[in-house]
Formats: C-alpha cells, structure tokens, sequence
C-alpha cells in the first residue's frame, strides 16, 4: 500500500516522541499531523533534538488539520481521552492505537473495576469500541490485531510480565496459582510531568515501591494470562522505580509444575518464539541487564529456574518506552496496514 497517513495525538509527551523517532525512520509511514493541547510552533522547539528532521507545526484539537482524513491515529493520552475522541476517528474511517488503560479491558465491567481501583469514573465512554478492539500484543493476538479497529497498546509493565509468562502459563509448567512478578522501571516510565517522589533528590540513588495494592496493569496481566491458561489467574505485583531514565526488568517466579525442570522450560520458550522478531530467549548466562534492550522493540528473556528449590525463575527485560511504548505501537500498525512487522523497528539498541 502507499505510506500510512499517521495523526499522533499527545505528540509531546514520552510516547509521542518515540512514534516521531521511530516513524521518521519507517519507509511506508508519514507522520502528517501532531496535535497537543501543550506547546505550539514546530515539535522541535519542544524537543530541540528533533530539529532539521522534524519540524512540523503542533496543532490543537479543534484545529481544522486534526479532522483531515488520516489512516491510523496513535493517542499517546492519559485514561478517558481516546474513550471520548476514538468513536468520531473510527466514524471517519481511521484505525486507533490507543497508549492508555481505556481499550485494555474485555468488557464494561472489568474496565469498572480498573477505573475504580484508579479513582477514574467508572462509567466506559465508548463501550461498543470495547467489542472491536483488540489487545496490542503482536506475539499473542496477531491476527486480531490485523483486524482491528482499535488496538489497545499493552501497559510496558505488562507487556514485560506478560512475553515472560506466556509459555509457561500455556504449557502449564508451573503453578498458576503460585505466580509472584517482581517489577522495576526507570524513572521515565511515570511521563515527563514533574511529580515530588520523582524530583532528582528525591530519586537519586534510592528505591521505592508504589501501588502495592491496586496497580493498574494487574488487571490487564490477569486478564490475559486467564486467557491464556483457561482459568481465572492471580498473581503477586510488586512495582518499583530505580533511578535510572529507561528500561524494565521484570522478576517472575512460580513454582515448577510436578516433572519440570530447567531444560524443559527453556525448550519450551525458545520453541514459542522461534519466530517472533523481537523475543529473544536466553539461558541464565545470557544478557542480563536492561542496557542490552536500550533503544529496542526487543525483549530479551532469561530462563534461570532454580532446580534446588524447584522454582520457575524467568527474567524479562524491555525498553518501557519502546517495547513497553512507541516500539510496540508502531509494531501493532505495521500488523494491522499488512506491512512488514519489524518496518521501522529492526536495528539495535544504543550502548552504552
């Protein structure tokens, strides 16, 4: 097909920014309008970096350019904006991939229970979008992706925990009833909105744990590993911030199911992705650290099962603003425009 005409909504925030760098790369993409209700003028007086190679003007909302006709609109917004603009996008014929909580929900009920958990109206502006739209994660939904007509990006925390527990949750290799993640992101993971915990001296050189009750991507993780395993599934979340700018590094543990051990776990995970463009599989001596994915749409995982104390151990680690974000937002469109799914994203991460 010619290029996919791309309207990025909320284009200078974290997300935002990541579709505009890794789109001015894609060879079938143009980027034809940015709309933000912050900031005017060219991206490049918000994000200076971007200067020579991309400086179109940012428009508002009620702008006559943001009602044009474009093929796929990224709303890299907070919860309850794309609910309330996606309808009027897909009423004019545009595809959505929404960055918030607002299309991850299967039905009205389970996304009340995800508003009410983060003191949001729990009343879904756009319900019937809800049976449309599909989840945004290429290596489990691919072909609903494909069709879609809104696509929920995943949470980069769930995306991280997710990719690390899908083989072993299909293949029942572990206790599903026994699953704890152990989760620690970067500092940008919270937007570029200056908040106190986040403030420098407050960050520096500490960590904390936030939302040890109710965390948003609980819901979602718990969704979609039911899915998969065909029972209702909980699981034990810790998130935490270290004090660094990007990357995800997702601890998941479990115990072994009767028989398992290290061997057959690993098998198993390089079997599921074999042939998936951004899952890599490693044994406990392979790239443990998040500076390996810095950069990139991958996801590296490594599986280090403690035999001796017949524990399921699984490390998972991502970008959060790439394959947690942006990157898995441009995969998700490459999927659904039938365009080769790693267009824009195949190159290596930066190091150091």
């Amino acid at each position: 097909m010619s290029h996919v005409r791309v309207k990025i909504v909320g284009a200078g925030g974290y997300g935002g920014i990541g579709l505009i760098e890794i789109l001015l790369r894609h060879p079938q993409a143009e980027i034809a309008c940015l709309v933000d209700v912050e900031g005017e003028g060219p991206i490049s007086r918000m994000w200076p970096h971007l200067a020579g190679f991309c400086d179109m003007p940012i428009v508002r909302p009620d702008d006559p350019k943001a009602n044009e006709h474009y093929d796929v609109v990224f709303f890299c917004t907070p919860d309850r904006v794309g609910m309330g603009a996606a309808p009027a996008e897909v009423a004019r014929g545009h595809r959505v991939i929404d960055f918030s909580g607002d299309f991850r929900s299967p039905d009205e009920a389970t996304y009340a229970e995800y508003a009410r958990r983060l003191g949001l109206e729990q009343k879904h502006l756009s319900p019937d979008l809800l049976k449309v739209s599909a989840y945004g994660v290429p290596e489990l939904y691919r072909e609903q992706i494909a069709k879609a007509k809104v696509v929920a990006n995943p949470g980069c925390f769930a995306v991280s925990c997710l990719l690390g527990l899908l083989p072993a949750v299909r293949d029942k290799l572990i206790d599903l009833d026994g699953i704890v993640c152990d989760a620690k992101t970067g500092v940008s993971g919270a937007g570029k909105k200056a908040r106190p915990h986040f403030h420098y001296p407050e960050m520096y050189d500490t960590v904390f744990a936030y939302r040890l009750t109710g965390h948003q991507h609980v819901m979602e993780l718990e969704t979609q590993l039911g899915r998969v395993g065909g029972k209702p599934i909980k699981l034990t979340f810790t998130p935490q911030v270290v004090p660094m700018a990007r990357g995800i590094v997702s601890t998941l543990y479990a115990p072994l199911a009767q028989g398992v051990n290290q061997a057959r776990v690993l098998e198993a995970y390089k079997a599921a992705y074999a042939g998936e463009p951004f899952a890599k599989v490693y044994d406990g001596s392979g790239p443990a650290g998040t500076g390996a994915v810095r950069g990139s749409n991958r996801c590296n995982i490594l599986v280090a099962c403690d035999e001796r104390t017949r524990q399921f151990r699984v490390l998972s680690h991502i970008d959060n603003l790439m394959k947690g974000q942006a990157g898995s937002a441009v995969q998700n469109m490459n999927v659904m425009f039938g365009l080769e799914e790693t267009l824009g994203l195949d190159q290596p991460g930066t190091h150091p």
